[in-house]
């Protein structure tokens, strides 16, 4: 779809490829992708993608060299970088943030948590295309500053439920079933039993009613919750 982020995912393994391209399409990201090193940087003349997720360990150059290339390129310099890496040490770490990745993440990783992070260097080169503020009727959803308002009010929400605030946000109207939200909140990755939905649901539930407002989330019997 026009104006959506394109997002590079570099990554050898298929299964763990599969899995980061499903869940950033989930979240309205254009992907591409690429198994090599090699691959990447043909990838990334022909499309210019607006990120990069690229992993450390590849076959025959690495990730750490192609790090290195695209930051030394022109065109290709202020493409920011989430590094992916088995390694934990911390002269790793520095390793990699010194050759220029914006960002680095250890596996094995949350993949809610890599979302988050790629939301953040995407607010940071494509703030448009993401949004920095999101309004339903009363309810006003602060991206840059992660904050929700209602009536005016400040909610305070925990940052499961900020997610799942939204998701439904960003579809008002939509019945979501559990599952869609484990996948949404959670990740496809994460085993989360369809309960934690309802008990999460309860506590935005609970958040949001501020003053005399009223409940804004509909249960949808046999079907899910949707917003509105």
């Amino acid at each position: 779809m026009a104006g959506e982020p394109i997002v590079l995912v570099v990554e050898d393994e298929p299964a763990q490829r599969e899995v980061l391209a499903y869940n950033l399409r989930a979240e309205g990201v254009s992907v591409v992708t690429a198994a090599s090193g090699d691959e990447a940087l043909i990838v990334v003349q022909e499309t210019l993608p607006d990120l990069i997720v690229l992993d450390w360990m590849l076959p025959e150059v690495s990730g750490i060299e192609i790090c290195r290339q695209l930051k030394s390129g022109a065109a290709t310099s202020k493409i920011p970088i989430i590094m992916l890496s088995a390694r934990s040490e911390d002269t790793d770490k520095v390793r990699g943030l010194e050759t220029g990745a914006d960002d680095y993440i250890t596996k094995p990783y949350s993949v809610a948590e890599l979302l988050a992070r790629v939301r953040t260097q995407l607010r940071r080169v494509r703030p448009s295309s993401v949004g920095e503020r999101m309004e339903y009727e009363d309810i006003v959803v602060d991206l840059a500053e992660h904050r929700v308002y209602r009536g005016g009010d400040l909610v305070s929400l925990g940052p499961t439920e900020f997610r799942l605030l939204t998701a439904f946000m960003e579809r008002p109207g939509r019945v979501w079933a559990r599952e869609q939200l484990l996948d949404r909140v959670w990740g496809r990755d994460i085993y989360v039993d369809s309960r934690t939905v309802d008990v999460h649901v309860g506590r935005l539930r609970k958040a949001l009613k501020v003053a005399q407002a009223g409940d804004p989330i509909r249960t949808v019997r046999g079907a899910g919750y949707a917003l509105g």
